[in-house]
């Protein structure tokens, strides 16, 4: 890529379909599922099922739709007409699932999940690839990315914010439609919007064409690759634990800790802690190494956790201070198993000399999908198991296995994630070394591709009579 740095008007203007993305995503798995599962008085096991059976589909549509972008580019460029393509979609499914008319069956739920997720994977497919296709310059990458993420935490404040303020205004306790109905059109407004400033302000800039990889091929990097299995491996264990949690906490906040009107603007302390935590994150990582300062946040969230068991029932200010303490570990296994992931795609290129970044990063997005989708599948099941009914009474035994289970399980893979990653080969020493021969390696494809344009310039030259013989 050959072009002057992104201005910061565009790097803004990038980033900002990134708050309605998040803004759509948060919900999806905190509010919906008990959404569907107390107010639609579906089952939840027939919620954790339909919830788990769609993300599944999600994880098979990733690597299709990532493969229909980089094939199917149109005057705009590679990536700016899918986005365009995948809003209305979001906006029809984010209608009908945010604002449903009662009854409703698991068809229902189910038709709208699926065609909810064809176009959540390919606007967060594109949006993720014109990122990293912006800029070849490291550090301007990485603040691409940096707004990326903060305007996506941004857009988690700001839904939060929506059933918070309604929980706190509301008389009745149990304001599930109107919730879901301010967070849909909130989603369902800025879609065009965001969408619309970032086409028009930030272009698309001309690249190298991308090899097409065959299925085959695709999945024998994936066998080779002991890096990247480790990688998928720590992340799908990363995003399980926070989708345990997630998909409980409704639950967990208004029946065990007795904290219903207060639920929603918990949550919203978690993410503010979380965004809060994200520089102390990063400083440690350059200080220790990113597989270390990973594997540090995933105890430090491991222990932290399960301090709730100790906090009084009803009172606001204990699980205040238990939701900032844990929240601060939230963001930082996602930003640093991407940057990790960026030194393990360097691998493949000095083995191949191909630049596979969208293969690689799609199969991050499917194990961070896979976790969310087992979170869902394996907890509401669990919770039909311990007998526990969002809509009536429920027993003491009752709420202290719901209390067992939603520090556990978090806990449990968090640790997994942390041993995983705790000696991870590729580290700052070796990142350096394989930068090296990379250059090395480029560098002398360089000069070769130098003599030989410079030979064959001679040889149409002379045989054409443009280079004058010498004289005799």
């Amino acid at each position: 890529m050959s072009k002057g740095r992104v201005t910061r008007l565009q790097i803004g203007a990038f980033g900002l379909p990134s708050i309605p993305i998040s803004a759509m995503g948060l919900p999806i798995v905190v509010y919906l599922p008990p959404f569907y599962g107390h107010d639609m008085g579906l089952s939840l096991t027939v919620v954790g099922t339909v919830f788990m059976l769609a993300r599944f589909w999600d994880v098979f549509t990733d690597p299709v739709l990532g493969m229909v972008s980089d094939r199917y580019p149109s005057r705009w460029g590679r990536r700016r007409h899918w986005i365009v393509i995948a809003a209305p979609i979001l906006m029809v499914c984010g209608y009908m699932l945010f604002m449903p008319s009662p009854p409703v069956t698991w068809v229902y739920l189910a038709g709208w999940m699926f065609f909810l997720y064809i176009g959540w994977t390919l606007i967060t497919i594109s949006h993720m690839s014109w990122g990293a296709e912006l800029s070849a310059d490291y550090d301007e990458r990485s603040t691409i990315q940096g707004v990326r993420e903060f305007l996506l935490i941004f857009g988690m404040f700001t839904v939060l914010a929506l059933p918070a303020v309604i929980e706190q205004v509301s008389e009745a306790a149990a304001a599930g439609p109107a919730k879901m109905a301010a967070m849909g059109w909130f989603v369902i407004i800025l879609l065009p919007i965001t969408i619309g400033l970032a086409v028009w302000l930030t272009p698309e800039f001309p690249s190298a064409p991308h090899q097409q990889i065959p299925w085959k091929r695709a999945w024998a990097i994936i066998a080779k690759n002991r890096l990247l299995q480790r990688v998928l491996a720590a992340d799908l264990l990363v995003n399980i634990a926070p989708a345990i949690t997630g998909s409980l906490y409704i639950f967990f906040a208004s029946y065990v800790m007795e904290l219903p009107k207060s639920a929603s603007l918990l949550l919203l302390v978690y993410f503010v802690a979380g965004f809060v935590g994200i520089p102390a994150w990063i400083r440690m990582s350059h200080i220790t190494g990113k597989h270390k300062t990973l594997a540090i946040a995933m105890v430090y969230g491991a222990v932290t956790l399960p301090l709730v068991v100790f906090f009084p029932r009803g009172e606001f200010w204990w699980l205040f201070i238990g939701n900032s303490l844990y929240g601060v570990a939230y963001g930082a296994g996602s930003f640093l198993l991407r940057s990790i992931m960026a030194d393990v795609i360097d691998t493949d290129y000095l083995e191949t000399g191909q630049r596979r970044t969208g293969l690689y990063y799609s199969l991050l997005s499917m194990t961070a999908k896979v976790g969310a989708a087992l979170a869902v599948g394996i907890t509401y099941p669990l919770l039909d198991l311990i007998q526990f009914t969002p809509a009536g009474v429920n027993s003491p035994e009752t709420l202290n296995q719901f209390m067992a289970m939603y520090v556990t399980l978090p806990a449990i893979v968090m640790l997994a994630a942390a041993v995983i990653m705790w000696r991870f080969p590729l580290d700052r020493e070796a990142q350096h070394d394989l930068r090296r021969r990379i250059e090395e390696r480029d560098g002398h494809h360089a000069s070769h591709d130098a003599s030989d344009a410079a030979a064959a310039v001679t040889q149409v030259g002379t045989s054409s009579g443009i280079v004058d013989r010498p004289a005799e």
